[in-house]
Order: C-alpha cells, then structure tokens, then sequence
C-alpha cells in the first residue's frame, strides 16, 4: 500500500506508529530511553503547546537546532498541530538563520541553547534583523532570556489543550496539505523554500524504507542532519513507518560514532561516503564490535569502489545502496536496489523510484541535464512563482540543474552541476551564495569561488578575488573573516588573488578556466 494512502499525514503516522510498535524503543539519547508510546505522548503535549501559543493550521513553525530528542518531538509537535515545518541549518549564523525566518514569515521558532560553543540565541540577537511576524522563541534547554521561553515552561502552557483537540487539528490535515519548506540555495545565491505536502513525503520515504529494506527493531545511528529532508525523512519519518530506534547524533564525530554503534548494537548506518571513509580509517576501529551493521545508503558525491568493497569484506555489511535525490524531488530521485551489481552501485545512483520518470537532455549515453517528473516533484518555491516557472516546465518536468548519463537500464550517473555547486563532506555548497558573502569584504573588487578536490571533504571551496585598489588583505585574512561570517562548510580553504578574473562577453564569469588552472 502506497505510504500517502496508508498513513494521509504525518500526525496519523506518529499516531500509528504509537499504537503498533508501543513498547519498542523508540529514540536513545544518552540515558533517556524511550519508546513509541512514548514518543507520541510526548508529541502529543507538544502540538498542545504550539496549539496554545497560537499556531494555527498552514503557519510556518522554524526549528534551529541539532538532532536530538527535543528536535524530534518539538517538530513532530508542530506538524501535528498542522504548522508547516521549516528546518534550519545548525551551520548557519544569526543573518542566515534570519533571513530564512523572515521570508518564510515564521511564527515561532524552536532554537537549540548553546552547540558547538555557540549561542545560537545570540547570534541571531546579533544579526538584527527585524522579524515582526516572529511571535514566540523557544529555547531547547533549561534557561532562556526574558523575552523567549524554556522548552519545559512551553510545554506546561499546553496543559489546558485535550487530547482530544489535539487530534481533532491533526485529523483535519490534508494529504495535500504542505508538511514542510525546505530552503535550499541556488544560483541565485539566495535561499528558496520548496514545499512539499505530507502525502510526497509519506509517499517517497515508504518506497525508500522498502527500498533499503528498513525493519523493525533497526537500530539507527542518524548522524544525517536533521535539517536536510534526508536526516529528517530517510531517518525519522522512515523509522516511525517501520518501528525501527532512532539513536540521533548532533555532531559527526567518529569516536562517538564508533562508540554509538557498538555499544547501541547498530544495524543501519546511511551518510556520505566521508562519513563511512572515516569510520573505516579509524584507527581504534578494530577495538569497537561493529558486527551489528547491516545496511549502508550513500550519496552526495562520487562512491569510490573499494568503500563499497571494503564496506562489505572489513565490516560484512550485506547491503550498501547509492542514492540520488534533490529538496526540489522530496530528497529522492533514483535508488540502487538489493542485489544490484556493484559496478551499478559505485558508478550510478540506480534507477527511478516508482512512479517517477528521468530525462536527460542528450543524446544516450551522453551528459545532460536532468530532468524529473513525478508525484515527488515539490508543489513550487514557497511564495516564488516566477522562480518555480523556471524550474518546473509547463508539463511537470523539474529542472534539477545536474547533468547526467543514463545508461541502458535506467541508471542514472551524475557528472557535473549545471549550477556549480560542489559537495563538502555531504554538505550543498552554492559558490553564488559564498560569492555573495565574499563581496562584502571592504577590501574585495570581485570575486569567484569552485569547488576543488579535498582527500578528506571530497570537495571544498576556492575563491579567487581581485582586491580593491590599495587594499592588503591577505588571504588568511579572508579566510578567517569568512569563518566569522559564514556556515563552516562554505568557508574556502584557499584564496588565490588575481588582478582579473576571466569573462566572456555577455560579462559572466568563466568557471571553466577557473577549474582549468587547478587541473
């Protein structure tokens, strides 16, 4: 049965899931343990606090935090009192995270206390931006400022708000009906919101569950952020479809993650090939019972054969899958399937998911763009009709903006990214966006960033900038101020200054000379 017709909403999921797998643990965090009944009474006085705070059905609820626990229950909360769930990227800092709430016009945001030594309340009291549509702030720990509220002081607000209410705003929730905005940026350098419905989701994320062949009682290591639809739909929408343990890890690191799988005995463990790479080169591996693991899905960027080998013959792992997927198509396009040969697993990212179709625009076997239709296509840019227009054709065709070969069998390989955007350790950088940033230096004229090779990253940032006449700034400088304004991952780990950069005619920059001196 398809997962929009079986389940109609998220809030009837987490209900389901309640009912069927009501002893099974649900999510590990440290010492707390809790299981599926539990989870959906917890969820359940979430949405009773959102419904009191004021939160009515379709407005936009923004969380800005790592996974954890408070992530899991906050959110779900939100979408069941029939918000729309709007995820920020923990990398971001306070005018990113801003930027975002004003446009998607937030009414309340879900924020994390202190992570990675960060404040994250003060930054975006830093970023001044003024948010007259932001009602209420609550902070995911034990203290807030006067004008926010702790997690448990919301909670207790809810109090006056029945059961019984709360599953009659639920109820009332469309299949067709946006579950979540997904920013993502583009070539325009500015972040843009893709809605997708509840139905796409419940849809996309049964077929991938049945697809990697989740089971019940899994146990799942999700270090995937849970502010990528992958994080958030490949790992807890995908667990509640199939009672497996969620065991949420807010930072990748690989001693904690060594430590996660022995001693949680886990069996499913998907993330970019970096994440595995790392896991594999540990050298205190061999000390951590890794025996449990049984399924890997990758992505992201290019799977080198011997991961996928070494994968299966160092730590048994039956099943490595490759995938490919964008925001703009629910986070899914194509998947490899079991018993796929390995070739097909390393060189491609498998073939369409049912009930949807690729095209790329080229002869066969040779690159193009691709293009995707389907039921997993996103309902349009949140509030962006004229950039939805130049995205998805007039009859339905989503331009991905990656080129792509596919072979005899359906398989699609990407190649390259129409938009230049290179890939850090799994995460999307867009040089339009670092550009954008980097030009607001004082002391850069002009500037151009590409994506260059990295043994350990896969792929990182290089800028070339032209200075501004009698400037000195060096390109430590550059670097370090970058890191004071941007998420880590879009920082360049090297700037090269040049007196020009190469243009064509119409003016624009000409990348492809740029990548030419790196060869």
């Amino acid at each position: 049965m398809r997962g929009d017709e079986e389940w109609g909403s998220i809030p009837k999921l987490v209900r389901a899931a309640a009912r069927r797998y009501g002893d099974r643990e649900a999510v590990v965090e440290g010492r707390t343990r809790i299981s599926y009944a539990e989870l959906g009474d917890r969820v359940e006085r979430a949405a009773a606090a959102c419904m009191a705070s004021g939160v009515e059905p379709g407005d936009r609820v923004a969380i800005w935090a790592p996974n954890t626990l408070d992530w899991i229950v906050s959110a779900l909360g939100a979408v069941t009192a029939g918000a729309v769930l709007v995820p920020l990227n923990t990398r971001f800092k306070g005018t990113e995270a801003a930027y975002i709430l004003e446009r998607s016009r937030a009414k309340l945001l879900f924020v994390t206390g202190t992570f990675l030594g960060t404040s994250y309340v003060a930054s975006l009291r830093r970023a001044d931006v003024q948010l007259p549509h932001l009602e209420r702030v609550v902070v995911l720990a034990d203290s807030a400022p006067d004008d926010y509220v702790t997690w448990k002081d919301f909670l207790a607000a809810g109090e006056g708000v029945s059961g019984a209410a709360v599953r009659s705003r639920a109820d009332a929730i469309a299949p067709s009906a946006p579950s979540d905005i997904i920013y993502t940026s583009g070539t325009t350098g500015r972040p843009k919101g893709a809605v997708i419905t509840h139905a796409q989701t419940l849809r996309c994320y049964a077929i991938w569950s049945e697809l990697a062949d989740l089971r019940e009682g899994d146990r799942y290591l999700i270090v995937n952020p849970f502010f990528h639809t992958f994080g958030y739909k490949a790992g807890i929408i995908a667990c509640l479809m199939r009672g497996a343990t969620m065991v949420p890890q807010p930072v990748f690191n690989v001693d904690t993650a060594l430590a996660n799988i022995a001693a949680e005995r886990i069996s499913v463990l998907p993330g970019p090939p970096t994440l595995h790479q790392s896991l594999l080169d540990h050298p205190a591996r061999r000390a951590h019972d890794l025996s449990a693991l049984r399924l890997v899905v990758t992505g992201a960027a290019v799977v080198p054969l011997q991961l996928v080998e070494r994968l299966r013959t160092e730590l048994g792992i039956a099943t490595v899958l490759t995938a490919y997927g964008l925001s703009e198509a629910s986070g899914i396009v194509t998947m490899c399937r079991r018993g796929d040969p390995l070739e097909t697993i390393t060189s491609t990212s498998g073939r369409a998911i049912d009930d949807t179709e690729i095209r790329v625009l080229a002869a066969p076997g040779t690159p193009g763009e691709v293009l995707v239709r389907g039921f997993n296509v996103m309902q349009g840019y949140f509030e962006d009709p004229q950039t939805t227009a130049a995205t998805i054709t007039a009859d339905g065709w989503l331009r991905t903006g990656d080129v792509g070969v596919l072979d005899e069998d359906g398989n699609l390989r990407i190649t390259d990214r129409i938009k230049d955007m290179f890939i850090v350790g799994g995460f999307n950088a867009y040089p339009a966006e670092i550009e954008q940033l980097l030009g607001l230096h004082p002391d850069v004229a002009d500037v151009a960033v590409i994506g260059v090779p990295d043994p350990r990253l896969g792929e990182v940032g290089k800028a070339y900038a032209v200075r501004r006449p009698g400037a000195t700034v060096t390109a430590d400088d550059l670097i370090a101020w970058s890191r004071r304004e941007m998420a880590n991952y879009k920082v360049p780990r090297a700037v090269e200054f040049v007196t020009e950069l190469p243009r064509n005619a119409s003016g624009k920059v000409v990348k492809g000379e740029l990548r030419g001196r790196e060869a």
